[in-house]
């Protein structure tokens, strides 16, 4: 994924973010001299280099220079869109300065805002590459990223929050040049939604799914036409054009080497070769511009401002062939001002409609819309809710539209249902190796079957293959439309091997396998947790090839009612950054005879480059004493880290530690999570210990580690000690 992003993005000449297009101006513009010559401005592809095509526009407005229609491709249909739109060069400037561009380009609504169903679904898949069970066999997501948040910048970027652009009326005449991927064939679109126009000329083919367009599938318009001259000579027949070319030159041949960089050079000989075919067509009065960009990369989109300062840099040198387009500024002024036509702004909703779906029940995303009839728009909650349904995992985008119909402003929800499959599969795997413990490496398969029926029933299965077996059999029934109430029921099978410590020696081993079954009446609390309630039976087999430390060598089957509050805040399943998260839970066996109550709670604040966080877990008995194999379990990694994983065993622990993170690295764009170096110190106070450890009162440990969220997981490589010389190395892909 890392490649596909700095490759695959670059190479597409045409990413960008599309704006705003305009349609119908030109006679008007052209009647404010008389004697000026028809011009067509034309603004071609190159991701975040089409920033200079800004710059240039500063220029085109210092000397009063209007043109007639515009034209653009990729990220030059976004400035076209905008410019067509009524937006002023600084406008535009503004608007990119708040976008946030790592985020932008992350499909995926923020872990916080997700529902603690989804959270929870997530940490069971794992990362990788969601795939969808058909009829057809096994379907992937058109692209890696869907560019749901890029659609809703487009949507910022020519407020359409204020009312839908639709590109046949505009006052300037615009076109958006996109590429069919089914025909191969250019696609000039003239009508339609503005941003959905932009959205479909900036589609990177692999890395953003393609757009849906009068029945065909467009991508980025800059594998056919990526400097539409000719396009923009006919939209107003144009005596002179105005090109700009802002193009990612070829990379050097000792650069090209892997498959992905040959094909990405691949396609840039095709970019350049419609571009040199489009030259050829310039005439004497055409004027070119090629703005220096130097080292800035079509993916350096926070480098916008050098970008659009190169193009206003390009442009004033070519003062003297744009001087002869000037008018006065009494012209000038008529003309922008039929451009930047205002429209009356759509300020309170009236209505709120969802639109039509096929198996998502429209009660479901009805709850996530906090907008309501008689409210102002807000525009940046509106966003958020859109983000949080797109989150859901059952849509393949999710857009608004706001108009006026009979005196009504009414705000419609279009979310766009996944058309290649309701059950998913996905895949991934752990390794763990710890000096004190051994190493372990798991496959694992998930699978998930959502909406089974209309109040959003879902299964959802886990397999893990390897050195702790594992399965999960799970059916969550919502009992109301809203997914307030639910009931769960659970199957839950795994094994494990645990070494036996007496003073840090290792004395045996023993293996535990346990079975559960369980089934959970519950309320979801929001979207940040639940309380549920049930009944949870267990068959235990455990089994030791030593007896010292009492250990049951024999089956134990019981049950117990259990009651659990859990919730989470953070920003992240791993790694997190910022919030917070916390279970509260009782146990309580009749046929066991204990009963057992558990809390845990974790908090992250970022400070500048750095991350604090602290962690606190307390695990007790209530009256008779925990039997060893539902005891309280510490160490392992930030869980007293000097000690081997599950090392320390009691029937009442108390654990807290403290951690400072230094972040040193992050993802690249289009990828979430960082990289950070970190120190823990930690602390347990144990009662009634079923192991015999070194320390008689306070357990303490520290920890040194590497690690963060990464393509493929949680990855940390760490060393643990405690202060009365033991210790423990890991390293862990996979949580």
């Amino acid at each position: 994924m890392f490649s596909l992003v700095r490759v695959v993005l670059p190479l597409m000449g045409g990413l960008g973010i599309a704006l705003c297009t305009l349609p119908a101006m030109a006679e008007q513009a052209s009647g404010a001299s008389g004697k000026r010559p028809v011009t067509a401005l034309v603004l071609g592809g190159g991701g975040a280099r089409g920033a200079a095509h800004i710059g240039v526009l500063q220029v085109l407005e210092q000397e009063r220079i209007p043109v007639d229609c515009v034209v653009g491709t990729s990220m030059g249909a976004l400035v076209a869109g905008a410019y067509a739109a009524g937006l002023a060069p600084s406008e535009m400037l503004d608007k990119l300065a708040e976008a946030d561009w790592t985020d932008m380009f992350l499909d995926t609504a923020d872990y916080s805002q997700l529902s603690y169903r989804k959270k929870r679904v997530n940490k069971g898949l794992l990362l990788g590459t969601e795939m969808g069970i058909t009829k057809r066999g096994v379907q992937i997501m058109p692209g890696v990223i869907a560019g749901e948040k890029i659609k809703l910048f487009f949507n910022f970027l020519v407020s359409d929050e204020q009312g839908q652009h639709q590109i046949e009326n505009l006052s300037l005449p615009l076109a958006i040049v996109a590429t069919d991927i089914g025909t191969g064939e250019r696609v000039v679109i003239r009508k339609g939604s503005l941003t959905h126009a932009m959205r479909a000329s900036m589609s990177v083919p692999g890395l953003m799914a393609p757009v849906e367009y009068e029945g065909g599938q467009l991508v980025d318009g800059g594998l056919v036409d990526n400097l539409p001259i000719g396009i923009g000579r006919g939209l107003c027949n144009a005596d002179r054009v105005i090109a700009i070319n802002v193009g990612s030159p070829l990379r050097p041949a000792d650069e090209v080497g892997s498959l992905l960089s040959v094909t990405g050079q691949m396609i840039g000989i095709l970019t350049k070769q419609n571009v040199e075919r489009s030259l050829a067509t310039l005439t004497g009065n055409d004027i070119y511009m090629a703005p220096e960009l130097g080292n800035i990369k079509s993916t350096d989109f926070k480098r916008y401002a050098e970008a659009a300062e190169a193009g206003r840099q390009t442009a004033l040198r070519y003062l003297y062939a744009l001087k002869d387009l000037s008018v006065s500024p009494e012209a000038y002024a008529q003309w922008n001002v039929q451009r930047r036509v205002e429209r009356e702004p759509i300020v309170r909703i009236d209505e709120i409609h969802i639109a039509p779906l096929n198996r998502v029940n429209s009660d479901f995303v009805e709850r996530l819309v906090r907008q309501r009839p008689g409210e102002n728009v807000d525009r940046r909650r509106l966003e958020q809710d859109l983000i949080r349904i797109y989150g859901a995992g059952y849509f393949d985008s999710v857009d608004y539209r706001i108009y006026q119909h009979d005196g009504v402003n009414r705000l419609d929800i279009l979310a766009r249902e996944k058309n290649w499959s309701s059950d998913y599969v996905t895949f991934g795997f752990t390794v763990a190796e710890e000096y004190r413990h051994g190493a372990s490496v798991n496959l694992r398969g998930a699978y998930r079957n959502t909406w089974i029926n209309s109040y959003g029933g879902e299964f959802f299965a886990v397999l893990d293959a390897g050195t702790d077996p594992y399965v999960e059999l799970d059916f969550y029934q919502p009992l109301d439309t809203r997914h307030k109430y639910f009931v769960e029921p659970r199957y839950i099978s795994n094994r494990q091997t645990s070494n036996i410590f007496i003073d840090g020696d290792k004395i045996a081993e023993y293996e535990l396998t346990t079975h559960s079954v369980e089934l959970m009446l519950g309320r979801n609390v929001g979207i940040w947790g639940q309380v549920r309630s049930g009944w949870r039976e267990y068959d235990i087999k455990a089994s030791a090839d030593i007896s010292l430390l009492n250990l049951p060598d024999a089956n134990e089957r019981y049950g117990g009612w259990l009651t659990e509050v859990l919730f989470d805040a953070r920003n992240r399943l791993y790694f997190p950054s910022q919030g917070w998260s916390g279970d509260l839970g009782y146990f309580a066996s009749p046929q066991a005879d204990y009963e057992k109550l558990f809390t845990r709670l974790d908090y992250a604040h970022p400070l500048g480059d750095f991350v604090l966080g602290a962690r606190g877990s307390f695990v007790t008995s209530i009256n008779d004493p925990l039997p060893v194999y539902d005891s309280a379990q510490l160490g392992g990694f930030l869980n007293l880290s000097g000690y081997a994983r599950n090392q320390i065993l009691a029937d009442q622990a108390l654990y807290l530690h403290l951690r400072a993170e230094k972040i040193v690295g992050r993802m690249p764009l289009g990828l979430s999570g960082d990289l950070r170096m970190g120190l823990a110190l930690e602390g347990a106070k144990l009662e009634d210990a079923y192991t015999l450890t070194k320390d008689d009162d306070w357990l303490n440990s520290a920890a040194i580690y590497w690690g963060g969220e990464t393509p493929v997981g949680p990855v940390y490589i760490g060393y643990g000690f405690t202060f009365s010389g033991d210790y423990n190395f890991y390293f862990q892909i996979g949580p």
